[in-house]
Protein backbone atom coordinates (compact mmCIF):
# COMPACT_ATOMS: atom_id res chain seq x y z
CA UNK A 1 0.00 0.00 0.00
CA UNK A 2 0.89 3.41 -0.55
CA UNK A 3 3.29 4.75 2.62
CA UNK A 4 4.20 7.95 1.56
CA UNK A 5 3.29 11.05 -0.65
CA UNK A 6 5.48 10.30 -3.51
CA UNK A 7 4.35 6.56 -3.60
CA UNK A 8 3.97 5.05 -7.17
CA UNK A 9 2.02 2.55 -8.81
CA UNK A 10 3.49 0.65 -11.98
CA UNK A 11 1.06 1.30 -14.71
CA UNK A 12 0.46 -1.88 -17.13
CA UNK A 13 3.52 -0.60 -19.65
CA UNK A 14 5.75 -0.33 -16.14
CA UNK A 15 5.79 3.55 -15.82
CA UNK A 16 5.38 4.88 -12.18
CA UNK A 17 2.68 6.74 -11.75
CA UNK A 18 2.13 8.50 -8.44
CA UNK A 19 -1.27 7.33 -6.17
CA UNK A 20 -1.83 11.15 -5.40
CA UNK A 21 -1.71 14.35 -7.32
CA UNK A 22 -2.77 17.56 -7.82
CA UNK A 23 -6.23 18.55 -9.90
CA UNK A 24 -6.30 22.19 -11.74
CA UNK A 25 -10.01 22.20 -12.29
CA UNK A 26 -11.76 25.19 -13.16
CA UNK A 27 -8.61 27.08 -11.39
CA UNK A 28 -8.05 30.19 -14.10
CA UNK A 29 -4.46 31.28 -15.02
CA UNK A 30 -3.22 33.84 -13.17
CA UNK A 31 -0.90 33.84 -9.99
CA UNK A 32 -2.98 31.72 -7.74
CA UNK A 33 -2.61 28.86 -10.09
CA UNK A 34 1.11 29.46 -10.41
CA UNK A 35 1.42 29.57 -6.89
CA UNK A 36 -0.90 26.16 -6.11
CA UNK A 37 1.16 24.61 -8.28
CA UNK A 38 4.58 25.65 -7.05
CA UNK A 39 2.97 25.25 -3.06
CA UNK A 40 2.06 21.67 -4.14
CA UNK A 41 5.81 20.68 -5.34
CA UNK A 42 7.41 21.92 -2.46
CA UNK A 43 5.20 19.83 -0.07
CA UNK A 44 5.56 16.94 -1.87
CA UNK A 45 3.74 16.34 -4.73
CA UNK A 46 4.68 15.01 -7.86
CA UNK A 47 1.81 14.16 -10.00
CA UNK A 48 -0.27 17.57 -11.66
CA UNK A 49 -3.23 16.92 -13.91
CA UNK A 50 -4.25 19.48 -16.05
CA UNK A 51 -6.71 19.49 -19.68
CA UNK A 52 -6.78 21.42 -22.55
CA UNK A 53 -10.12 22.52 -21.78
CA UNK A 54 -9.29 24.03 -18.59
CA UNK A 55 -7.27 26.87 -20.62
CA UNK A 56 -4.92 26.78 -17.69
CA UNK A 57 -2.22 24.65 -19.23
CA UNK A 58 0.37 28.24 -19.42
CA UNK A 59 0.10 28.89 -15.71
CA UNK A 60 0.81 25.20 -14.66
CA UNK A 61 3.74 24.78 -16.76
CA UNK A 62 5.46 28.21 -15.25
CA UNK A 63 4.53 26.83 -11.73
CA UNK A 64 6.06 23.58 -12.76
CA UNK A 65 9.57 25.24 -14.27
CA UNK A 66 9.04 27.72 -11.22
CA UNK A 67 9.14 24.83 -8.56
CA UNK A 68 11.68 22.38 -10.15
CA UNK A 69 14.06 25.69 -10.75
CA UNK A 70 13.22 26.43 -6.04
CA UNK A 71 13.18 23.18 -5.63
CA UNK A 72 16.05 21.65 -6.91
CA UNK A 73 14.52 18.73 -9.17
CA UNK A 74 14.29 17.86 -12.66
CA UNK A 75 11.37 17.22 -15.27
CA UNK A 76 12.13 13.28 -14.59
CA UNK A 77 10.77 14.04 -11.18
CA UNK A 78 7.32 15.09 -11.93
CA UNK A 79 4.05 12.88 -13.39
CA UNK A 80 2.29 15.51 -15.80
CA UNK A 81 -1.09 14.98 -17.61
CA UNK A 82 -3.13 16.77 -19.69
CA UNK A 83 -6.18 15.44 -21.81
CA UNK A 84 -7.25 16.00 -25.90
CA UNK A 85 -10.79 17.91 -26.19
CA UNK A 86 -13.62 16.71 -27.93
CA UNK A 87 -13.28 19.29 -30.73
CA UNK A 88 -10.28 17.71 -31.08
CA UNK A 89 -10.65 13.86 -31.49
CA UNK A 90 -9.71 13.10 -35.06
CA UNK A 91 -6.29 11.31 -35.93
CA UNK A 92 -4.64 14.30 -36.90
CA UNK A 93 -6.68 16.86 -34.58
CA UNK A 94 -5.66 15.13 -31.64
CA UNK A 95 -1.73 15.29 -32.53
CA UNK A 96 -2.23 18.44 -33.35
CA UNK A 97 -3.99 19.33 -29.64
CA UNK A 98 -0.64 17.16 -28.46
CA UNK A 99 1.73 19.67 -29.45
CA UNK A 100 -0.26 22.68 -28.29
CA UNK A 101 -0.74 21.25 -25.22
CA UNK A 102 2.98 20.43 -24.98
CA UNK A 103 3.70 24.26 -26.32
CA UNK A 104 1.29 25.77 -23.50
CA UNK A 105 2.95 24.10 -20.82
CA UNK A 106 6.48 24.37 -21.81
CA UNK A 107 7.33 21.03 -21.82
CA UNK A 108 8.73 18.28 -23.87
CA UNK A 109 6.87 15.87 -23.37
CA UNK A 110 3.69 14.59 -21.06
CA UNK A 111 3.42 11.38 -18.97
CA UNK A 112 0.24 10.60 -19.87
CA UNK A 113 -2.17 11.91 -22.41
CA UNK A 114 -5.79 10.75 -22.26
CA UNK A 115 -9.11 11.54 -24.15
CA UNK A 116 -11.24 13.88 -22.03
CA UNK A 117 -14.61 12.39 -23.25
CA UNK A 118 -16.05 9.20 -24.92
CA UNK A 119 -17.31 10.96 -27.89
CA UNK A 120 -19.53 8.18 -29.88
CA UNK A 121 -18.11 7.58 -33.14
CA UNK A 122 -14.92 10.24 -32.73
CA UNK A 123 -12.74 8.38 -29.64
CA UNK A 124 -11.33 5.94 -31.82
CA UNK A 125 -9.28 7.89 -34.15
CA UNK A 126 -8.09 10.07 -31.57
CA UNK A 127 -6.60 7.03 -29.92
CA UNK A 128 -4.94 5.81 -32.97
CA UNK A 129 -3.07 9.33 -33.04
CA UNK A 130 -2.02 8.44 -29.15
CA UNK A 131 -1.17 5.40 -30.02
CA UNK A 132 1.47 7.00 -32.61
CA UNK A 133 2.27 9.77 -29.79
CA UNK A 134 2.92 6.59 -27.32
CA UNK A 135 4.33 4.43 -30.19
CA UNK A 136 7.17 7.31 -31.09
CA UNK A 137 8.05 7.90 -27.50
CA UNK A 138 6.47 10.99 -27.13
CA UNK A 139 4.43 10.48 -24.13
CA UNK A 140 4.99 7.98 -21.56
CA UNK A 141 1.42 6.42 -21.16
CA UNK A 142 -1.52 7.04 -22.74
CA UNK A 143 -5.22 6.49 -21.58
CA UNK A 144 -9.08 7.61 -20.95
CA UNK A 145 -11.15 9.81 -18.73
CA UNK A 146 -15.22 8.89 -18.13
CA UNK A 147 -14.97 5.29 -20.06
CA UNK A 148 -17.86 3.29 -18.59
CA UNK A 149 -17.47 -0.17 -19.48
CA UNK A 150 -18.85 -0.37 -22.55
CA UNK A 151 -16.69 2.59 -24.55
CA UNK A 152 -13.87 0.63 -23.03
CA UNK A 153 -14.93 -2.84 -24.63
CA UNK A 154 -15.57 -0.93 -27.61
CA UNK A 155 -12.31 0.77 -27.33
CA UNK A 156 -10.30 -2.94 -26.49
CA UNK A 157 -11.72 -4.28 -29.69
CA UNK A 158 -9.22 -2.21 -32.24
CA UNK A 159 -6.79 -0.96 -30.11
CA UNK A 160 -3.27 -2.38 -30.51
CA UNK A 161 -1.97 -0.41 -27.15
CA UNK A 162 -4.87 -0.89 -24.16
CA UNK A 163 -5.60 2.32 -22.03
CA UNK A 164 -3.31 2.79 -19.18
CA UNK A 165 -5.22 4.74 -17.02
CA UNK A 166 -9.14 5.73 -16.76
CA UNK A 167 -9.89 8.99 -14.74
CA UNK A 168 -13.55 9.11 -13.66
CA UNK A 169 -15.85 10.92 -11.46
CA UNK A 170 -15.52 8.34 -8.22
CA UNK A 171 -16.51 9.37 -4.86
CA UNK A 172 -18.37 7.65 -1.89
CA UNK A 173 -21.78 8.73 -3.76
CA UNK A 174 -20.50 7.28 -6.52
CA UNK A 175 -18.79 4.34 -6.14
CA UNK A 176 -18.59 2.61 -9.50
CA UNK A 177 -17.99 -0.91 -8.33
CA UNK A 178 -18.54 -2.40 -11.85
CA UNK A 179 -16.35 -0.24 -13.68
CA UNK A 180 -13.52 -0.40 -10.87
CA UNK A 181 -13.80 -4.43 -11.32
CA UNK A 182 -13.40 -4.19 -14.49
CA UNK A 183 -10.43 -2.02 -14.96
CA UNK A 184 -8.69 -4.11 -12.85
CA UNK A 185 -9.48 -6.96 -14.81
CA UNK A 186 -8.17 -5.33 -17.54
CA UNK A 187 -5.03 -4.31 -15.93
CA UNK A 188 -6.31 -0.49 -16.63
CA UNK A 189 -5.34 1.94 -13.77
CA UNK A 190 -8.62 3.40 -12.35
CA UNK A 191 -7.91 7.37 -11.36
CA UNK A 192 -10.65 9.40 -9.18
CA UNK A 193 -11.54 13.31 -10.68
CA UNK A 194 -13.67 14.76 -7.58
CA UNK A 195 -13.05 12.68 -5.38
CA UNK A 196 -14.63 15.17 -2.98
CA UNK A 197 -17.55 15.52 -4.71
CA UNK A 198 -16.12 19.17 -5.15
CA UNK A 199 -17.14 19.38 -1.18
CA UNK A 200 -20.42 18.15 -1.07
CA UNK A 201 -19.28 15.20 0.85
CA UNK A 202 -17.56 17.58 3.85
CA UNK A 203 -20.19 17.96 5.89
CA UNK A 204 -21.72 13.79 5.61
CA UNK A 205 -22.09 12.43 9.48
CA UNK A 206 -20.73 9.06 8.60
CA UNK A 207 -17.92 10.06 7.21
CA UNK A 208 -17.78 12.66 9.55
CA UNK A 209 -18.09 10.09 12.18
CA UNK A 210 -15.29 7.94 10.71
CA UNK A 211 -13.20 11.50 10.38
CA UNK A 212 -13.30 12.03 13.98
CA UNK A 213 -12.63 8.52 15.40
CA UNK A 214 -9.03 8.91 13.67
CA UNK A 215 -8.22 12.87 14.16
CA UNK A 216 -8.45 13.61 10.30
CA UNK A 217 -10.75 15.71 8.39
CA UNK A 218 -13.41 14.29 6.30
CA UNK A 219 -11.28 15.11 2.94
CA UNK A 220 -8.70 13.17 4.56
CA UNK A 221 -10.74 9.91 5.40
CA UNK A 222 -12.46 10.26 1.26
CA UNK A 223 -8.90 10.56 0.00
CA UNK A 224 -7.63 7.63 1.74
CA UNK A 225 -10.23 5.56 1.47
CA UNK A 226 -9.42 6.35 -2.74
CA UNK A 227 -5.88 4.59 -1.75
CA UNK A 228 -7.14 1.81 -0.33
CA UNK A 229 -9.27 0.78 -2.91
CA UNK A 230 -6.39 1.24 -5.42
CA UNK A 231 -7.61 4.35 -6.97
CA UNK A 232 -5.15 7.06 -7.98
CA UNK A 233 -6.92 10.53 -6.70
CA UNK A 234 -6.25 13.78 -7.46
CA UNK A 235 -8.11 16.54 -5.36
CA UNK A 236 -7.91 20.22 -6.07
CA UNK A 237 -7.23 23.04 -3.86
CA UNK A 238 -5.50 25.93 -4.88
CA UNK A 239 -5.15 26.86 -0.78
CA UNK A 240 -2.03 25.84 0.79
CA UNK A 241 -2.88 24.55 3.93
CA UNK A 242 -5.48 23.06 2.23
CA UNK A 243 -2.70 21.09 -0.35
CA UNK A 244 -1.07 19.88 2.55
CA UNK A 245 -3.74 19.00 4.21
CA UNK A 246 -4.90 16.86 1.54
CA UNK A 247 -1.61 15.10 1.41
CA UNK A 248 -1.62 13.72 5.06
CA UNK A 249 -3.28 10.37 5.08
CA UNK A 250 -0.56 8.14 5.36
CA UNK A 251 -0.50 8.32 8.72
CA UNK A 252 -3.78 6.01 9.69
CA UNK A 253 -5.28 3.36 8.10
CA UNK A 254 -9.55 2.51 7.58
CA UNK A 255 -10.79 -0.81 8.80
CA UNK A 256 -12.67 -3.47 6.57
CA UNK A 257 -16.05 -2.01 8.58
CA UNK A 258 -15.09 2.16 7.77
CA UNK A 259 -14.43 0.79 4.32
CA UNK A 260 -17.68 -1.08 3.96
CA UNK A 261 -19.56 1.69 5.83
CA UNK A 262 -18.32 4.37 3.06
CA UNK A 263 -18.81 1.82 0.35
CA UNK A 264 -22.64 1.89 1.48
CA UNK A 265 -22.83 5.51 0.75
CA UNK A 266 -23.32 5.06 -2.40
CA UNK A 267 -26.19 6.23 -4.61
CA UNK A 268 -24.90 6.31 -7.88
CA UNK A 269 -24.78 10.64 -8.13
CA UNK A 270 -22.95 12.42 -10.10
CA UNK A 271 -21.56 16.21 -9.95
CA UNK A 272 -20.50 15.92 -13.42
CA UNK A 273 -22.31 14.73 -16.89
CA UNK A 274 -23.02 11.31 -17.38
CA UNK A 275 -20.67 9.60 -19.44
CA UNK A 276 -23.63 8.45 -21.84
CA UNK A 277 -25.47 11.50 -22.08
CA UNK A 278 -23.35 14.46 -22.79
CA UNK A 279 -23.54 16.93 -25.99
CA UNK A 280 -20.37 18.84 -25.89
Amino acid sequence: MTRHLQSTTALHNGVPMPWFGLGVFKVEEGSELVEAVKASIRHGYRSIDTAAIYGNETGVGQGIREALAENGLSRKDLFVTSKVWNSDLGYESALAAYETSLTKLGLDYLDLYLIHWPVAGKYKEAWRALETLYKEGRVKAIGVSNFQIHHLEDLLKDAAVKPMVNQVEFHPMLTQKELLGFTRSQGIQLEAWSPLMQGQLLDNPVLGEIADKHSKSIAQVILRWDLQHGVITIPKSTKEHRIIENAAIYDFELTQAEMDRIDSLNENRRVGPDPDNFDF
